[in-house]
């Protein structure tokens, strides 16, 4: 879809962003992409396409061109110049690229293949980057870097055919139990974890449904199917209700913080498409004038 007369300005707001750390499109005079959220390369770039921008547009071609250009022959991506290469950094920069249509790409092959090569022990992925110290909890794979992988995932040939991902699956699903903070990063289950954040950003209960709707494997899981009746006990009148936005986006229309959000909404009703679930009357009710 093309973006709508009623997002215009919400598009104008991110373009207006775009030198904002340095060089253009959203990144440093040394081409970080992940630096500056949520107006990094690779956030605006899935801001955009949220907004309705379609991929081939000249503008998503040349963040494509600028995200691609970090890619490794390993099927890493260097997000940065210098220091390590994260399996997250990675993670986050293939799921970008996946959103704006290069799924199929070699390059995208290459490091799904890597992805699923480097996968830990636990069915999750994990950076060996020990901010808060070491304990028992960081012996888990990452939660969110996960999330982002399936995310990624789901946009290929694997999606329910790759057992891997599957143990990914699971390994979520068991942290839905678990609730503690666990990983290096120490991701938990909290009163954070809980506020319905959007557009998605952070480790938290919409963005865990959202993706994990994409995997049968969770589909009957009793544990999704909890997570599910959590996110739907926050809807007001079949609506996606923001109750956490990043501050930097507080101006924008399309997610304005205790208000319904129809883009949102739509995310929630592509969740029950995948569940085989009929569309709610109020949500239909409340489509946005083609205008």
């Amino acid at each position: 879809m093309a973006v709508q007369k009623q997002y215009l300005s919400d598009v104008e707001e991110i373009l207006s962003h775009r030198q904002d750390n340095g060089g253009d499109l959203w990144t440093t005079p040394d081409r970080r992409i992940l630096k500056g959220s949520p107006f990094s390369t690779l956030g605006s770039a899935l801001l955009l396409l949220e907004l309705g921008m379609e991929p081939g547009e000249p503008l998503m071609k040349e963040i494509s061109d600028l995200i691609f250009s970090t890619w490794q022959e390993d099927g890493r991506f260097k997000v940065y110049p210098k220091g390590g290469i994260y399996p997250c950094q990675t993670a986050h920069a293939a799921n970008a690229l996946c959103h704006m249509g290069y799924a199929s790409d070699p390059r995208l092959q290459k490091t799904y293949r890597h992805l699923l090569e480097i996968q830990y022990a636990d069915g999750g992925w994990r950076c060996n980057k020990f901010s808060f110290g070491r304990g028992p909890e960081t012996e888990y794979s990452n939660p969110f870097p996960t999330l982002i992988v399936l995310n990624a995932f789901r946009f290929s040939d694997y999606l329910n055919k790759e057992p891997a991902l599957d143990r990914a699956v699971d390994f979520l699903l068991e942290h839905w139990t678990i609730r503690k903070p666990i990983g290096p990063c120490h991701y938990g289950i909290g009163t954070l974890f809980m506020q319905v954040e959007y557009p998605f950003s952070n480790y938290n209960l919409f963005i865990y449904v959202y993706v994990l709707s994409f995997y049968n494997t969770a589909k009957k899981d009793s544990r999704f199917l909890d997570a599910w009746k959590t996110l739907e006990s926050k809807m007001t009148a079949g609506q996606i209700v923001v109750e956490r936005v990043n501050r930097k986006l507080a101006g924008l229309s399309f997610c304005k913080l205790g208000e319904p959000s129809i883009l949102a909404t739509k995310r929630y009703q592509e969740i029950l498409k995948n569940l085989g679930c009929p569309h709610s009357s109020a949500a239909e009710g409340r489509e946005e004038n083609p205008e």
